[in-house]
């Protein structure tokens, strides 16, 4: 049988291995050794008893009918008109200088613009934009400013900067999915989550650069220049929405919209010390989605420098939209009932913890987690030891799925463009070509069980604490960046404690809790119940208000207050 290294496998011998893949048989060998170690191979061992029949749908299974809770009446979040020492400005802190009169919205976007300038100036890079829209984002300022000027703002995004990751249709911008061969032609609409964005008052200033096909959580991509990570630039940024990560962290704009189908929200808002939050399956609609393959696990959502962002995102570009049948099943959101959960406090909040899965994580990553968890429970949470017996198969599963599902929708790209993708995704898409044909069915039977079982914790505690992902950004060096490189361990480091809310479509938040000593950061994920998303968002904003997580900008990165 063919050996690979346990570890990173990079420089000539990832391209010899690239060769040997793509010209002779041993790509069946090759999906034996990825089998093994991402844990695939585990799942066919597993007991029949782990199988349900094959679901009917994907829409999330609701714990509970009914959500409400107690508030303890917190109200918002203390916000000042300067940001907190080396903090990142949220679009409350911007909104509070509009409303003022201390900062214009046009101002303001020349100042982002100018940062994204001086970060791409950097080596290596921090750019977190790879296409602008100066005219547009200009008009759009000016618009709000006039709005402003009158009184007439549209609400707490009216004004703030913002950045789309390229999966979703930008009008005027092409829909490219961080791939080289994509023609430039620019999309005539934007997508339904732009679109309501621009509604709200958002200025938009371009397209934030994403891995391939959003199939790396990494960070690395050899069609872009892509930004590392701005608390220590020798390691990754991590992915997909790699760009929107960084934007956010070097305080470019305080939220940017990702798409998480396998942590791709939350894994770059973790590695950037940020907040995000991937919704419940069909929240966010997907019209306009990049992807005409679709997505069993594609989310649209948030990540910002606050829980106030992810509330005020979600609120704007929540509800139902006749191009995505799953949203059409999501119950009505009142208006300002998310950011009015920010002031709930977490006062008898059962919050689950699976111990199991907690040993999996590093010692730094777990330390910060029991930092953060203990301080909930002084805020008067309850935690609750939980089991949750295929929690530990989630990646496993997540990996067939979405590794399937991408093989099926690039059925193009392999035929006619293979040779133009990225040596990563060349050895993704002809490593799946030699799974086997009941893999993906044999995965849905499994999600299905874990699915129930999520549904049936979630009956007993109110949401579940995770790792968001099991270590820090991993580190890389010039020469890899540029060139690829295969790292299976890191891989699972960074998609172990992701892929349970994809399978399941419930929401998942991450908090930024602390770092390491090297200054990376790590994050606390929390789960909550399908469409139970200010569930989530109380216990962010709990950690946030009681200063256990909170995002840094780190100090020699540009104040856009300033």
């Amino acid at each position: 049988m063919l050996e690979l290294p346990r570890g990173r496998i990079s420089g000539a011998a990832f391209h010899a291995l690239i060769r040997l893949v793509l010209h002779t048989p041993a790509h069946h060998l090759t999906a034996q050794v990825l089998r093994k170690q991402l844990g695939i191979d585990d799942l066919k061992r597993l007991p029949d008893a782990a199988r349900l029949a094959l679901p009917t749908s994907i829409l999330p299974l609701r714990a509970r009918a009914d959500h409400a809770r107690a508030s303890e009446g917190l109200g918002p979040l203390p916000r000042g008109t300067e940001p907190r020492e080396r903090g990142v400005a949220s679009s409350a802190d911007y909104h509070a200088r509009f409303v003022s009169g201390e900062l214009d919205p046009n101002a303001l976007c020349e100042r982002a613009f100018a940062a994204n300038r001086a970060l791409g100036a950097r080596s290596p890079s921090l750019a977190p934009l790879s296409l602008l829209a100066e005219e547009s984002a200009k008009r759009a300022a000016a618009a709000a400013a006039e709005r402003f000027r009158t009184g007439k703002q549209r609400g707490p995004l009216d004004g703030v900067p913002m950045v789309i990751k390229e999966e979703v249709d930008f009008q005027g911008l092409p829909t490219r999915l961080g791939t080289g061969w994509k023609p430039h032609s620019p999309a005539p609409a934007d997508a339904t989550s732009v679109a309501r964005l621009r509604a709200a008052g958002a200025v938009l200033l371009g397209q934030s650069p994403m891995t391939e096909y959003g199939l790396s959580p990494l960070g690395v991509n050899t069609n872009r220049l892509m930004p590392r990570n701005p608390h220590r630039p020798t390691h990754l940024a991590g992915g997909s929405s790699t760009g929107s990560g960084v934007a956010v962290a070097t305080g470019v704009a305080p939220v940017a919209l990702g798409v998480d189908g396998g942590g791709s929200i939350r894994i770059p808002a973790a590695h950037n010390g940020v907040f995000g939050l991937k919704p419940s399956f069909g929240r966010v609609p997907m019209t306009g989605h990049g992807s005409r393959g679709g997505s069993s696990v594609a989310h649209a959502g948030p990540i910002g420098a606050s829980s106030f962002d992810l509330a005020a995102f979600l609120e704007a570009t929540c509800g139902a939209d006749v191009g995505d049948e799953a949203s059409l099943a999501q119950p009505e959101l009142p208006p300002g009932s998310l950011v009015e959960a920010l002031g709930r406090g977490v006062q008898g909040l059962r919050v689950g913890v699976i111990e199991s899965e907690w040993d999996h994580a590093a010692h730094e990553v777990s330390a910060a987690g029991q930092t953060a968890l203990s301080a909930l429970e002084r805020l008067g949470a309850e935690l609750v030891p939980v089991k949750l017996p295929l929690a530990a198969h989630a990646s496993a599963i997540g990996y067939l799925t979405i590794g399937l599902e991408s093989y099926a929708a690039l059925r193009v790209e392999r035929a006619e463009h293979l040779s133009e993708l990225g040596p990563d995704v060349q050895l993704l898409l002809r490593g799946m070509s030699a799974f086997e044909p009941d893999d993906y069915l044999d995965a849905q039977r499994l999600r299905r069980r874990l699915r129930e079982q999520t549904a049936e914790l979630l009956r007993q505690v109110d949401v579940l604490a995770l790792p968001t992902t099991a270590s820090v950004a991993p580190p890389v060096t010039d020469e890899e960046a540029a060139d690829g490189f295969l790292d299976p361990p890191a891989l699972e480091d960074a998609c172990r404690f992701s892929f349970l809310a994809n399978l399941t479509g419930v929401p998942a938040g991450t908090a930024p809790i602390g770092a390491n000593k090297l200054g990376l950061p790590i994050g606390l994920q929390i789960i909550g119940d399908a469409y139970d998303e200010a569930a989530v968002l109380q216990v962010l904003a709990a950690l946030e208000r009681a200063e256990i997580a909170r995002a840094t900008r780190p100090a020699s990165y540009v104040d856009l207050l300033a």
